[in-house]
């Protein structure tokens, strides 16, 4: 059957898959599955129940929880009648709620919590907005009630409304998480994730109708929002991970075949094992770090001889086989994207068994504009994959990467002038830099806006710097500052895990973590590390001059996006004086 609009995805699972396990999530300990039919009959439901309170097509709402399976129940209701979702991530403030209320005309929210519901009363505080709960609490109207509300409206009514849904119509407005000020309203219509769905259908390696995915990206960002639509389509049953910190108990659990995931997770995962690695002892600890090396010469699509092969088969056997077997054992592909991989970390991953492969995109751009080939002959280490189907890619005369095709947004929701400034003759301008290589493979150099000058006229690309330094176990986060300056210097957040690790192998008594990073050996050890890391790179971007900071930047503090990606005008704003000490 024909998906023309994303809620024909429900049909086209129960006509071709009919899951008993669609979507699922641990409750009291338990997991608890939702069969397609199920998810069937719980969507008409709310989107009778928003027909009987009044919700209009075009009409507003909100989504704002962690991922659980009323989350997807809520968006594919309110689709069904035309009316818009706008989902919004748990962690911002109340402040930043209340704008989008304002600016999206919101006529009801959905919580996940307590913790959310605190803030949406705080930012709908003289307003008529009304707010449902996905958890059951005492002062707020819980969904489930709600969508009882809806048992007694008709199917028909329901069905001729939906028949009147276009393909084209606006279907959500995301508001961007944003490195700088207020948040923009992205509108991504039907078209626009469906044509993204089908188009990254063939990248993804897993079987259809049989396969588990473990989910716990926001599905507020488009990037987990679109990987779930193509998950139901291909018929792939969804379970939601408790939290972040439960995602390494959920994997073992559920024995996922897919997941998506952003690369400062990775970086995690890689340094825990490593940190492990650290404390084995004797033939353990060199067989480690044996299989270690070899990992880190992999070259997925170039033949490295016999003896490579041969060592990197037995590495397989007795030591990445306990690397697979901590993701769950099931693992057939890891989707990373939203920014930079390091390249070490993908030929590690690859080399134990565990595919890991790149994406580019933008909110803007629904998101995928370029995906991996998921097999060792396609695979491209530091590059973001291949051009998808039917998206095009130009690259500027000043190295930015235009897009255009089916994935562009209609536009920013009551922002045309930002619009127009955006999108030229049809051309989405991404505002990051690339290169476009022979057979359609994408390669992203930078940030447009995040590149800066030196006093002396040079040029430097401050992303691939930091992703470099980043490979150090003992760099957690790194800012590389230097604008109208003479050299380039850096903000760095050390890995205390990694610091620790350091500590006990060199015999050093380890205190606290603000008064480990002001002891002279420690700075000396930095300083080894940062030349180390420096021949990488040009004498004019190489880093002359560094602090080590006691408190990693988070959330919740302002320095990171939802997406992990560094505010650096916060940042920059937040460690002024530290900055100018290093230039004194």
């Amino acid at each position: 059957m024909q998906i023309n609009r994303l809620f024909d995805i429900i049909n086209y699972q129960i006509a071709t898959y009919d899951k008993e396990i669609s979507l699922a999530q641990k409750v009291n300990g338990e997991w608890t599955g939702y069969s397609s039919k199920e998810l069937k009959s719980i969507v008409d439901n709310l989107s009778l129940a928003f027909l009987s309170a009044g919700i209009l097509s075009g009409e507003k709402v909100a989504i704002i929880s962690d991922n659980r399976p009323e989350w997807n129940f809520v968006d594919l209701a309110l689709q069904q009648i035309g009316a818009i979702s706008v989902p919004m991530y748990p962690t911002i403030s109340a402040e930043d709620y209340k704008y989008i209320f304002e600016h999206a005309e919101v006529k009801m929210v959905f919580v996940g919590n307590e913790e959310i519901f605190e803030k949406a009363k705080i930012a709908t505080a003289g307003t008529t907005i009304e707010i449902l709960s996905f958890d059951s609490l005492e002062s707020c109207n819980h969904w489930e009630a709600f969508m009882k509300s809806g048992e007694t409206g008709n199917l028909a009514d329901l069905e001729r409304l939906k028949e009147q849904v276009k393909s084209d119509d606006l279907f959500t407005i995301i508001y961007t998480s944003g490195t700088t000020g207020r948040p923009k309203g992205v509108m991504l219509s039907h078209r626009n994730i469906i044509h993204n769905l089908l188009a990254v259908e063939d990248r993804l390696i897993i079987q259809k109708g049989t396969s588990k995915a473990l989910s716990f990206l926001p599905l507020c960002h488009i990037y987990e929002r679109t990987g779930s639509f193509c998950f139901m389509y291909m018929g792939i049953s969804i379970y939601y991970a408790e939290s972040m910190e439960k995602i390494g108990e959920n994997l073992k659990e559920v024995q996922p075949h897919v997941f998506n995931t952003v690369p400062r997770l990775l970086e995690k995962v890689y340094d825990k094992i490593v940190s492990k690695g650290y404390e084995l002892t004797g033939l353990k600890k060199s067989l480690f770090f044996w299989a270690l090396n070899l990992g880190l010469k992999f070259e997925p699509n170039k033949s490295q001889g016999f003896w490579y092969d041969l060592q990197l088969n037995l590495a397989n056997k007795i030591i990445f086989s306990k690397w697979r077997e901590a993701l769950g054992g099931n693992v057939q592909q890891i989707n990373s994207g939203a920014s930079a991989l390091q390249p070490r970390l993908a030929r590690v991953f690859w080399s134990a068994g565990i595919p890991v492969c790149e994406g580019y995109g933008l909110t803007e751009t629904s998101p995928v504009v370029s995906a991996s080939i998921c097999n060792l002959e396609d695979i491209r280490i530091g590059f973001v994959g291949k051009l998808v189907k039917e998206v095009q890619v130009q690259i500027a005369e000043d190295g930015e990467i235009l897009v255009k095709g089916p994935n562009v947004m209609l536009g920013y929701y009551k922002q045309p002038d930002m619009t127009a400034e955006c999108i030229k003759n049809g051309w989405f301008h991404t505002g990051d830099i690339g290169e476009l290589h022979d057979g359609g493979y994408l390669k992203i150099t930078d940030r447009k806006k995040e590149m800066f000058k030196t006093s002396g006229g040079k040029y430097i690309a401050p992303q691939p710097m930091e992703n470099k330094f980043k490979e150090s176990t003992l760099i957690e986060q790194i800012l590389v500052v230097g604008e109208n300056k003479n050299y380039p210097a850096a903000l760095i957040v050390p890995s205390f895990d990694g610091l620790r690790d350091y500590c006990r192998h060199k015999d050093i008594p380890y205190t606290k973590d603000a008064e480990m990073i002001q002891k002279p050996e420690i700075i000396e050890k930095y300083q080894r590390e940062i030349d180390l890391l420096n021949k990488y790179f040009g004498k004019w971007e190489q880093v002359k001059r560094f602090i080590l900071l006691p408190n990693p930047w988070g959330i919740e503090s302002g320095e990171l996006t939802p997406t992990m990606k560094l505010k650096r005008k916060v940042i920059h704003s937040k460690y002024a004086n530290e900055i100018e000490g290093l230039y004194n």
